[in-house]
């Protein structure tokens, strides 16, 4: 059970040092992990091959917090396995073996790999392009094709900073027509306490897990029956989203923007126009169509994966004029994506989400004013979500050297130039991501990082010189030309899916008070003051507040437990005291125990912090 919260005077003193917070870089970050992690995968593999003769070595790259290598071995490994292999490892590494970088032909490459029997590598070497081919030794025992870095010698690895952690397994080039390999995934950093602390924040984020969460606190279920993939959703989880949903609407409306409904289906010549059918057919659903016939000319319905193709019919549905420009369609639109079954995660991965979509139509002298109201609107949302500590702004700009993009450079240049003027006048810490745009235009990302310093992307505004052009878009300019308006697609939340179960994990289950879906709950001591208890909490849901009464019958230590359990922000204990008194024994998850309070002192103070998105 998670503790209950300290009251005031329990919580350390202000003149109590807090604990030296521990950087973890990701391997990106840092060019000396970048060599601790290859060099430590390698002597992970030069270990398995030691002893496990029969394993084949394919790939064995770093990742994010650490490194893999994928192996075809005869038998399974264990866990058992995997303590004798960290003890090999350690062997290998207390030899301070040298780590030899050696430049040879493709020939000569291919003659080593074919005199130890490795077809595996023969593939990775066809797929080498440089020349010369490099190869890295550890000593003069094993090697293998690599492009490197590396340490210079093992004995710069500390066994004490590395750690195995689990076996998985994995298809040849991803391939699941290809052989099933085994992946063995390790974590090395530069130091001991690195290791603890990326430890510490596993367990953390195992206990913030938001799968785990979700169904403690009966937000959302998944169905074996209804696919995987697909939440449903329980009164007190689309409570949240109505919530969330509200909210953004609220602010839309104060801002100029238009509620629109768009179909959950549309033609495929919808899609061919906007270029999705053409780029993302293996990631839609598949096409229904009337026939045999209908289908060999792609004549059909899809489950639409976007909203904006449809948002563009309503503006074209009529001629416009620049006078009604900016014109801002809104929807919470769901979207259908079929995602590989291995690629689903909880609620931040899914094949049904719901975009809190948005599409403004604007000429291109209102474009920069424009795009700073989405920014404004979206830094609102981060703040009012508790989010705005630590995040940074990404450019997400096209790659030059790659086919993926359509439209002309002109256009692409124009609009990267916007985003690029917009951060520039807002003075926002931002970096440039090649490659990271959408194939119709380049985008703004908001990525934040959360309390176990992962990075999510969350809000996302995008400049678009191109569907416009593909669908023929218009308005009547003040000199009675027509003229062909700009959009600009922006999303604050990106999914109501992907947004809860990041805010689940961030807030760890304790929603704030606005958010949660029982606000408060009453816990009469006895039944003699079940009555009161409900009266109290009749005005409590005539004034907007969630409020519900523990009417169990338990003892009220149990009461007190099961509503912590739950994560109710304010619990209200009434005995006889407080009836005779007309006032709650007030205690909150955010402030511990506040002690006895007149009843319509606690409404206000709970609707004054809920205007103010604050807690109790």
């Amino acid at each position: 059970m998670d503790q209950q919260p300290m009251s005031p005077s329990e919580r350390s003193s202000p003149s109590e040092q807090p604990e030296k917070k521990i950087y973890l870089p990701r391997t990106n970050e840092s060019e000396n992990l970048k060599k601790i992690r290859h060099t430590t995968s390698h002597v992970m593999a030069m270990a398995v091959q030691k002893l496990f003769p029969k394993a084949q070595v394919t790939i064995g790259p770093w990742i994010e917090n650490g490194f893999y290598y994928d192996f075809d071995n005869p038998e399974p490994f264990t866990d058992k396995d995997l303590k004798a292999i960290k003890k090999e490892m350690d062997k290998i590494i207390n030899r301070k073996l040298p780590v030899i970088r050696e430049e040879v032909s493709r020939e000569e490459a291919e003659r080593r790999i074919k005199e130890i029997h490795e077809p595996y590598k023969l593939e990775i070497l066809a797929d080498i392009k440089e020349e010369p081919i490099t190869i890295y030794h550890l000593g003069n025992e094993w090697w293998d094709l690599c492009a490197g870095p590396h340490l210079e010698n093992t004995k710069e690895l500390n066994p004490k900073a590395i750690e195995l952690e689990s076996v998985a397994g994995a298809y040849w080039r991803g391939d699941e027509t290809k052989a099933q390999l085994q992946r063995i995934y390790g974590t090395a950093w530069e130091s001991p306490e690195q290791l603890a602390e990326y430890k510490r924040r596993k367990e953390e984020a195992l206990r913030r897990d938001h799968r785990k969460l979700g169904k403690e606190l009966g937000l959302f279920i998944f169905s074996d029956l209804v696919g995987p993939g697909l939440p449903l959703w329980t009164p007190k989880g689309t409570l949240l989203r109505s919530l969330l949903e509200d909210f953004l609407k609220q602010e839309q409306i104060k801002r100029g923007y238009q509620p629109v409904v768009t179909p959950h289906i549309g033609r495929v010549d919808l899609f061919k126009t906007s270029g999705h059918w053409q780029k993302y057919k293996e990631d839609l659903f598949p096409m229904m169509a009337e026939n045999e016939d209908a289908a060999a000319h792609e004549q059909g319905f899809v489950l639409k994966a976007m909203n904006c193709p449809f948002h563009i019919q309503i503006y074209k549905s009529e001629l416009r004029s620049y006078r009604e420009l900016p014109i801002r369609l809104a929807e919470f639109g769901t979207v259908y994506r079929f995602e590989q079954s291995g690629e689903l995660g909880g609620l931040t991965r899914v094949r049904g989400f719901t975009q809190d979509d948005a599409h403004i139509f604007v000429t291109p002298e209102q474009l920069d004013s424009e795009f700073l109201n989405v920014v404004d609107l979206i830094l609102s949302v981060i703040k009012t979500l508790k989010l705005d500590q630590n995040f940074q702004a990404r450019l997400s700009f096209r790659d030059p050297a790659s086919d993926k993009y359509i439209g002309s450079d002109e256009a692409w240049d124009k609009a990267e130039s916007a985003i690029r003027r917009a951060v520039e006048t807002l003075g926002m810490d931002h970096f440039e991501g090649i490659g990271e745009a959408a194939f119709y235009g380049p985008k703004l990302d908001f990525i934040v990082r959360d309390a176990l310093e992962r990075e999510w992307q969350l809000g996302t505004v995008q400049v678009d010189y191109n569907l416009p052009e593909r669908f023929d878009l218009e308005y009547v300019a003040e000199d009675g030309s027509r003229k062909r308006p700009v959009m600009i697609h922006r999303a604050p939340f990106g999914s109501l899916e992907r947004l809860i179960g990041i805010l689940i994990e961030e807030y760890a289950g304790d929603f704030p008070l606005w958010l949660a879906p029982v606000q408060a709950r009453l816990l009469p001591v006895s039944e003699v003051q079940l009555d009161f208890a409900k009266e109290v909490a009749a005005k409590m849901r005539a004034l907007g507040i969630r409020a519900e009464v523990d009417t169990s019958g338990d003892r009220l230590g149990k009461l007190i437990r099961n509503a912590e359990k739950e994560k109710i922000p304010v619990m209200a204990v009434i005995g006889a005291k407080e009836v005779e008194t007309n006032s709650l024994s007030i205690r909150t998850r955010a402030n511990g125990e506040l002690g006895a309070m007149p009843v319509d002192e606690v409404l206000d103070k709970i609707k004054e912090a809920i205007a103010n998105f604050e807690n109790f």
